[in-house]
């Protein structure tokens, strides 16, 4: 097969997995040496100005900030769009193919996370209480928002260097997918993670020959079924910790998630989950201190 054939079935296999036009498409053949793909979404805002958002509220800043990340194997990419597809058949009277999870009944919600929870994925989620966070430390616009980014990207690396023996495909790097956000500029931010590279600070352990910082990008969570899945990981886990208008926390969602949750040894909360700041200094409510409970133990299957 010649390399210009091969570069043929790639982009149609990248074209066909994330529903995209051919130029996007082809923004996706540099990366086929890539053995992971991971893609980020957000719950919530990086807001850290009082009042925040209370139950009866529909204004202020959101109390907590959730960064999630699905992680597949760059082999399994194409399969994608069938499992959003398969989430959306669950709910045919949608019309629009793009999925929103928080545009979903509870039902709805609980189909999509029981369906992804059975896919070769894996999921990271860092979860901040900004009511907890000392603000004057985070004055610069995005600063929250790279410094959660951070802490992903640490525990998005320890995940691809610990199933690299699983996936033997490609160089063992991951291409880094954003969610995009307005107001966040992605050239910053790989700035912001060139930096951190250089400093060489013994509080960042990132293990950086798995982080590809030139292939960190963003796109629109309407034209990839992969920010999709990633949409219904960070909602699911914002339900969990976020009050509703009632004053309510919804756990279930993300305890559904926990088979595709990144553990190390049954250490979920050290990998997988992470709170900021330390959860003893949150002030949980019952509800909160459930969701975390959750992850304090528990075993996980084989990776992605």
């Amino acid at each position: 097969m010649t390399a210009k054939h091969s570069l043929f079935i790639y982009y149609n296999v990248i074209r066909n997995a994330s529903g995209v036009c051919a130029s996007e498409a082809f923004r996706y053949v540099g990366r086929m040496s890539h053995t992971y793909l991971a893609f980020i979404d957000e719950s919530g805002d990086d807001g850290l100005k009082a009042p925040f958002r209370g139950p009866g509220s529909q204004g202020g800043s959101s109390r907590w900030l959730v960064l999630s990340a699905c992680v597949i194997r760059a082999v399994n990419s194409h399969d994608a769009v069938n499992w959003r597809d398969e989430i959306r058949s669950k709910m045919p009277e949608k019309q629009a193919r793009d999925l929103h999870f928080a545009r979903l009944n509870h039902g709805q919600k609980v189909a999509a996370v029981r369906i992804l929870a059975t896919k070769p994925v894996r999921t990271i989620s860092v979860i901040a209480s900004k009511e907890h966070l000392q603000s004057r430390a985070f004055g610069a616009k995005n600063q929250l928002y790279f410094y959660m980014a951070r802490y992903l990207i640490e525990r998005l690396s320890w995940l691809c260097r610990d199933f690299r023996r699983l996936a033997p495909e490609g160089d063992g790097r991951v291409a880094i997918t954003f969610s995009r956000r307005g107001g966040m500029q992605y050239d910053a931010f790989r700035s912001y993670l060139t930096g951190l590279h250089g400093n060489r600070d013994s509080d960042v352990r990132i293990h950086w020959p798995v982080i590809d910082i030139d292939a960190v990008d963003a796109r629109d969570h309407s034209t990839s079924a992969c920010l999709q899945l990633s949409d219904i990981v960070a909602s699911s886990f914002s339900a969990g910790f976020e009050p509703d208008r009632y004053g309510n926390c919804e756990p279930r969602y993300s305890q559904m998630l926990k088979p595709i949750t990144y553990s190390r040894g049954h250490n979920y909360l050290s990998y997988g989950v992470k709170i900021v700041p330390n959860p003893e200094l949150c002030m949980l409510s019952e509800d909160q201190a459930f969701s975390l409970s959750i992850w304090k133990k528990g075993r996980q299957p084989p990776g992605p």
